[in-house]
């Protein structure tokens, strides 16, 4: 049995300890906003937080995260009053929308430890995550603008 707190909630599986984290999350619990991109952990698509920090849920395995925080963009912010959430419908990022949670997930690790970020700030944080539909210009606008709406 595999025990830790789930978007602020405690939780127990039993399942496999090798089985990925990110299909222990859309499988056994049902939080389908955390995707698959690649399974090699290069894309992204699968960033949750492991006690605050981003990682890649398809190459954690489940193990590994005995006793941790996870929050998975489920857990940001159930009324999309997070302000990420919240500047990503503003300014419309998404165009497919698969890599956006991901994404999402990166720039909040970001505004909470670079409260004013600059544009390399953003490039160091989110270099890690891909997106097909090369919205990259509106996600940094987005980046920004969320690390206003929580400064406010």
């Amino acid at each position: 049995m595999t025990s830790f707190k789930l978007n602020g909630m405690p939780v127990e599986t039993a399942a496999d300890p090798e089985k990925p984290l990110l299909w222990v999350l859309r499988e056994d619990f049902a939080l389908t906003g955390t995707k698959f991109g690649c399974g090699i952990g290069s894309c992204g698509a699968c960033t949750v937080h492991l006690d605050g920090d981003p990682v890649r849920a398809c190459t954690l395995p489940l193990g590994s995260v005995e006793g941790a925080e996870i929050t998975t963009i489920e857990g940001l912010s159930a009324e999309a009053s997070n302000p990420v959430i919240s500047a990503w419908m503003e300014l419309d990022v998404p165009q497919c929308g698969y890599c956006q949670c991901g994404q999402m997930m990166s720039a909040a690790a970001l505004i909470r430890d670079v409260p004013d970020p600059k544009d390399a700030d953003i490039d160091e944080y989110m270099s890690g995550n891909l997106c097909r539909c090369g919205t990259y210009n509106r996600i940094r606008a987005a980046t920004k603008r969320a690390a206003d709406l929580k400064q406010a």
